[in-house]
C-alpha cells in the first residue's frame, strides 16, 4: 500500500497546486481543510485535473480528535502544512485570530504527528520572516529578522519551534520553505487563487479590476525608496512554488534536522511594472489610484534562491510574462472564482 502524503489546507491557492504536482508524481494525497478560505469545488476540479480521485476532509488541524482519526486510519508518512489564516492587513486587525489558528493550530497538528510517530514536515513559511531586511537579494544566512506585522510574527514563531523540535527529537525532518510573492495560476485555467471577499494581493485585485468586479486598483505608497516609488517583490509562479515543495519532500526523507529554504526567482518588479507588463500583456488598460502606505508594509523584497538550486535541484522555471497569462486565463474563465461554470480544457493532458 502507497504511503500517503497529507495536505493541511490543501483546497487552498498554494495547496491545491502542490497537491497536483503530488499526485502527478504518483504520490497519494489526503487533503485536510477547514474551507474558511476555500471550497469543496476546488477538490472536484483537482479530481477532473488529475483524473484521480483525492481524499478530502473537511475539518480544522485545532481537532485533535480529527487529527488522531486520520492518523490512525491513513498510512501516512509526511505532512505538507499550509493551514492558516494568511492576510497581513487581517492580521494587523485581528491578531488572536491569527496566534490561535497558526501558532496553535501548527502546535497541535505536531503533537498530533509525534503521538503517531510522524516525522516528515514541509512547512508553507514567508519571507516575511526577514522582517525589514537588511539587504536584497534574501539569502537564508541572513538570518530572520523582525517581522513587521503579526502574519509574519506567526510565521517566524512556528520556526522557531519547529527548529526546537527538531533539536529535541532528531527523527523530525523539517523543511521551511520561506517563499515570496505566489501568482499565477495552473495552466489549465482549471485552479488558481480565488480569495474570499475583496482581495488583499496585487494580482487578484489587478485581474478583478480588469473583468469589472473592482472600479480601481489601489497602489499604497508611492515613495518608497524604489525604481518608481512602489513596492517591489518577487514574484513566482504557484507551479514553480508547487514544484518546491515536491523536490522537499524528497530531500526530506533522506537528511534529517531543520532545513529552511528560499523560494523564489530571485528578480524584483515594483506595482507600476506589474501593472505595465498586464497592460502590455493582456491590452486591458488598468486604473489605479494612489493611497497612502499600509502599516505592515515594506519597500522591497526579493530573494537569493541558489540554496534551494543548490540543495532541492530546485529553480523557477516560469517568467513573469507566464504569471500574467496563466493569472489572467484563470481570472477570465472564471470570472466569480470556483462559483463560475468549469471550463474543461481540450487537452486534459495539461499537468
Amino acid at each position: 500500500m502507497r504511503k500517503t502524503t497529507l495536505i493541511t489546507g490543501g483546497a487552498g491557492y498554494i495547496g491545491s497546486h502542490t497537491a497536483v504536482a503530488l499526485i502527478n508524481a504518483g504520490h497519494r494525497v489526503l487533503v485536510l481543510d477547514n474551507l474558511c478560505n476555500s471550497c469543496r469545488e476546488c477538490i472536484a476540479r483537482l479530481e477532473l485535473l488529475t483524473h484521480t480521485r483525492v481524499d478530502f476532509i473537511n475539518g480544522d488541524i485545532g481537532d485533535s480528535i480529527l487529527l488522531d482519526k486520520i492518523f490512525s486510519r491513513y498510512d501516512i508518512d509526511a505532512v505538507v502544512h499550509f493551514a492558516s489564516l494568511k492576510s497581513v492587513e487581517e492580521s494587523i486587525r485581528k491578531p488572536l485570530d491569527y496566534y490561535a489558528n497558526n501558532v496553535a493550530g501548527t502546535l497541535n497538528l505536531c503533537r498530533a504527528m509525534a503521538r503517531h510517530k510522524v516525522f516528515n514536515l514541509v512547512f508553507s513559511s514567508s519571507a516575511t520572516v526577514y522582517g525589514d531586511p537588511a539587504k536584497t537579494p534574501i539569502p537564508e544566512d541572513i538570518g530572520t529578522g523582525k517581522p513587521v506585522n503579526p502574519y509574519g510574527r506567526t510565521k517566524l514563531m512556528i520556526e522557531e519551534l519547529l527548529t526546537d523540535l527538531c533539536y529535541a527529537d532528531p527523527r523530525w525532518s523539517v523543511g521551511l520553505l520561506r517563499y515570496f510573492n505566489p501568482i499565477g495560476a495552473h495552466e489549465s485555467g482549471m485552479i488558481g487563487e480565488d480569495p474570499s471577499g475583496r482581495p488583499n494581493n496585487l494580482l487578484p485585485c489587478l485581474t478583478q479590476v480588469a473583468i469589472g468586479r473592482i472600479p480601481e486598483l489601489t497602489v499604497y505608497g508611492c515613495d518608497y525608496p524604489t525604481v518608481d516609488g512602489t513596492c517591489v517583490r518577487d514574484y513566482i509562479h504557484v507551479v514553480d512554488l508547487a514544484h518546491g515543495h515536491l523536490k522537499a519532500l524528497e530531500v526530506l526523507h533522506e537528511k534529517g534536522g531543520i532545513n529552511a529554504w528560499n523560494l523564489g526567482t530571485g528578480v524584483g518588479y515594483s506595482v507600476l511594472q506589474i501593472i505595465q507588463s498586464f497592460e502590455d500583456i493582456t491590452g486591458i488598460s488598468i486604473p489605479y489610484r494612489f493611497a497612502p502606505r499600509r502599516v505592515g508594509d515594506i519597500a522591497k523584497c526579493w530573494a537569493d534562491p541558489r540554496k534551494a538550486g543548490r540543495e532541492l535541484g530546485w529553480t523557477a522555471q516560469r517568467d513573469l510574462e507566464q504569471m500574467i497569462v496563466d493569472t489572467w486565463r484563470w481570472q477570465s474563465r472564471n470570472p466569480l472564482g470556483y462559483r463560475s461554470p468549469c471550463v474543461i480544457p481540450s487537452l486534459m493532458t495539461v499537468k
